[in-house]
């Protein structure tokens, strides 16, 4: 089963995305609330797999809520996937850098919601097609680096070529088709890279690959 956690200020919100969840045979709703000290308690409590975090919410938001929990080494499991009312919100670009996992827009269909709980439960990054490059080519504007980091000179170069599809967005199966390798070949190299930069998942990979100039706003489609 894949435990959630659901943090929103709108207690209706709350009641949709629980009722649609719980009603999976492989989900579970250990636990809801709609601020963000209660988020950081109920997650330190009950140990979910995922949570679900409203960016705004009163008493602590969602991004401070997030730091906080992906920095408790009593959650090493637990991933965060953001959820926003606007695709352009000024946090989400922190929220990555704070660990998240991933962000969707309130308003996503209801199976791309169950996709993307999934996806994140599996170990994979999630952000949201409508505004992932948006996004990322404002983080890579707001980038606070003064220089690219000198962690990326310890990969090789065909780390390199995968971080840098990384940061386009691709997964393990299209940068294979990309490099020619095999998907399990593209898996391994993430991970290595990801063990190499010191990086908790594939959504920070995409900061670094801005970050470190390997892929800038307006090269993707």
């Amino acid at each position: 089963m894949i435990r959630i956690l659901i943090a929103d200020d709108q207690t209706l919100i709350r009641a949709g995305f629980r009722a649609l969840l719980g009603a999976e045979p492989d989900m579970e709703v250990v636990a809801e609330c709609g601020t963000g000290e209660d988020a950081v308690r109920l997650a330190a409590r009950d140990k979910p797999d995922v949570v679900l975090m409203d960016i705004r919410m009163p008493h602590g938001d969602g991004l401070e809520a997030t730091r906080r929990i992906l920095a408790d080494p009593g959650l090493p499991g637990t991933r965060v996937i953001i959820l926003t009312t606007f695709e352009l919100d000024e946090y989400i670009a922190e929220a990555v850098r704070a660990g998240a996992a991933g962000f969707l827009v309130k308003d996503t269909e209801p199976e791309e919601l169950l996709r993307a709980v999934r996806v994140v439960h599996d170990g994979d990054a999630l952000l949201s097609p409508s505004v992932t490059r948006r996004i990322m080519a404002q983080l890579a504007v707001q980038s606070r680096a003064a220089s690219p980091p000198k962690a990326v000179d310890q990969i090789t170069g065909r780390e390199r070529e995968v971080l840098q599809l990384v940061g386009e967005g691709l997964n393990n199966a299209e940068i294979a088709e990309r490099l020619f390798i095999t998907p399990l070949t593209a898996k391994t190299h993430v991970s290595r890279i990801m063990a190499k930069l010191l990086v908790r998942d594939r959504a920070q990979l995409v900061v670094l690959a801005y970050e470190s100039g390997l892929v800038r706003p307006g090269w993707t489609g």
